[in-house]
Parts: structure tokens; C-alpha cells; sequence
């Protein structure tokens, strides 16, 4: 379930680290201690207009306690949250905010450990190259963007290398092929940690690079599941606790039409990667569509997600 905001941060700098992407630095709006966090953890902010985003946490969690800083992208095609914060947020704000919480941990023991990048992607994985260079670990980055214009935290990424030749930047702008992920993950020994995170294409491309590897040491992080949405519709939800029938239209989620309906419910990222919306399923078949329900789970058909799934039957019965 999406935490209830318990923390209240203040804006405290905003800066532009690359076409369309802007980090943003919050401290306690009190002036306190904030609460500390992993490397790969993520905050759910709370926007005006009910709007509630994750966003992954860039700095080092040696920096726990002090800010936390984020990156955001605007997306011209995005349901306002991004517009908002470029246009709108100023510095000295306050913002809702939930703990830190972490989908995408960094493994505790690895000896080396391999980043692959795409864009914005970019954000949870500095904060791991922080923690392991502090720790004088072993880590070498593929960073994919469209250009060096488009690329974000490349000062910071340069800084850490220490031109030690451990970052290789792959622009499309400058050369012909892409990056290749198949070569990177089978090159990788069989104790390397992969990570990666980015576009729906890269990761669909590093999990099928990644079957002969350990499942143990393959990790990724999505911003969207990998499947479509649900937007199928032609059928109704029935809702327990309140003894109510909603009808999915054709072209809405569950979560739309609950939402359109005034149905009181938690969510956050929208694109079924964060958990937030997971919902009991009383009856009905589900369809499933997200990246956060393990398969198991999905067969069990006892919980779904709302923002992205579906139903198979007529009717779901859903514990609201």
C-alpha cells in the first residue's frame, strides 16, 4: 500500500542536469534529521491535485539524515506530475513525502558489480556508485542516452570514475550501433552483480541477455511494467466494503474508473511497478499486466494490481 506521507520537505535547490531532466534537493521542512535510506530506495511525493509520484533517491545514503535528491524528466505524454514539478515547484516549498522504501537494493558482499543505464535510469544507480565507491568496492557503468545533452549526473559520473575508464558512455547522437546488452551480461562472471534500469526495451533486452546468468545477480528496475495496460474494459467491479458496481469502460484502467467514481483508493506510480495499488481479489479471474506480482502470486489470482490489470471474467470482486 502507498505509505501515508510522513514527512514534510522543503525545497532547498533545483538544477539542471540535462535537456528535460532537473534534480531537485530537499531537506526537513523542520530543519531536522531526515530518516535514513539504501542505495536504489525511491520517495513517494505528494502533488497537488491528489497526484502522488516515486521518484528514486541519486545522492549517497552516506548523506542520510541531511537531503535527498532526486531527478525528474518531463514527459511531454505524462499525466502532469513532471510538468508540474519544472514549471511550478520553487525553491523553499514544502512537499509531502513517505519514508524511504527499496524495490531495487544493492547486494550486500559483491565483490563486482556491472551498471547498465538508460536515461533518466540513471538516478538509482549513481546512488549504488556512490555507496560502492565509499566502500571501495569493485563497479563498472554502460550509460545509454540519446546524446550528451540528453545524458544527466555526467560531471558527478566523471568525478567517480577518476579516469580509471570506468564508465563508457554510449550516446546515439555519435555512433551507429547500440549499446550492446546481450555482449555486456554474457561477458559478465558468474559472482557479478548486473543491474539495470531504464527504457522498456533495454530491460525487456538485459532480463533475455540475462537467462544463463544466476537469477541471484540479474536486478532491474522498471518505471513502467512491461506488458500494456489493461484497457480492454466491457466489464464491472463490485466492491465489498462499500456494496458498490462500477462499470471499466473501454479505454479506462480499474483504477480510472474507481477514481471516477470518487472511490477512495492508495496508489502512486500508476504503470504497475511500485505495489502501491494492490488490491484483494474476492472472485473473478484477473488479468494481469504488471511487473511487481511475482508469477506465482499471479497464478494464486488472490491479488492484483488495480492501476494496470484487467479482468478475464465478466465480474471482479475486489475487497474496497
Amino acid at each position: 500500500m502507498t505509505q501515508e506521507p510522513i514527512l514534510r520537505l522543503k525545497l532547498r535547490q533545483v538544477r539542471l542536469e540535462a535537456d528535460d531532466i532537473c534534480s531537485f534537493e530537499f531537506v526537513a521542512a523542520n530543519g531536522g534529521v531526515l530518516p535514513p535510506f539504501a542505495a536504489g530506495a525511491h520517495i513517494d511525493l505528494h502533488l497537488p491535485e491528489g497526484r502522488v509520484r516515486s521518484y528514486s533517491l541519486a545522492n549517497a545514503p552516506v548523506d542520510s539524515g541531511q537531503r535527498y535528491l532526486i531527478a525528474v524528466q518531463r514527459e511531454a505524454e505524462g499525466r502532469g506530475g513532471s510538468a508540474w514539478m519544472h514549471d511550478s515547484l520553487r525553491v523553499g516549498q514544502v512537499l509531502d513525502a513517505s519514508i524511504p522504501s527499496n524495490d531495487f537494493e544493492l547486494q550486500d558482499g559483491a565483490t563486482d558489480s556491472i551498471f547498465i543505464a538508460g536515461g533518466i535510469g540513471i538516478t538509482p544507480i549513481l546512488s549504488m556508485i556512490e555507496q560502492l565507491e565509499s566502500e571501495g568496492r569493485a563497479w563498472r557503468l554502460f550509460y545509454a542516452a540519446r546524446s550528451p545533452e540528453a545524458a544527466a549526473f555526467c560531471e558527478r559520473l566523471r568525478d567517480l570514475d577518476r579516469g580509471r575508464g570506468l564508465v563508457t558512455f554510449c550516446f546515439a547522437s555519435e555512433r551507429a550501433e547500440r549499446l550492446d546488452i546481450s555482449a555486456i551480461v554474457k561477458a559478465a562472471g558468474p559472482a557479478t552483480h548486473l543491474y539495470c534500469c531504464g527504457p522498456a526495451r533495454m530491460i525487456d533486452a538485459f532480463v533475455d541477455a540475462g537467462q544463463a546468468n544466476p537469477l541471484s545477480t540479474i536486478h532491474y528496475e522498471r518505471f513502467a511494467a512491461g506488458d500494456a495496460p489493461a484497457l480492454e474494459g466491457g466489464f464491472t467491479v463490485y466492491l465489498t466494503r462499500t456494496d458498490r458496481r462500477i462499470q471499466v469502460e473501454p479505454g479506462k484502467t480499474i483504477l480510472d474508473a474507481l477514481l471516477d467514481a470518487d472511490v477512495a483508493v492508495s496508489y502512486a506510480c500508476s504503470n504497475g511497478i511500485c505495489g502501491s495499488c494492490m488490491t484483494r481479489v474476492v472472485s473473478g479471474i484477473p488479468d494481469h499486466r504488471d511487473d511487481f506480482l511475482s508469477e506465482d502470486e499471479k497464478r494464486a489470482g488472490t491479488s492484483m494490481l488495480i492501476c494496470c490489470s484487467g479482468s478475464k471474467t465478466p465480474e471482479l470482486v475486489l475487497d474496497i
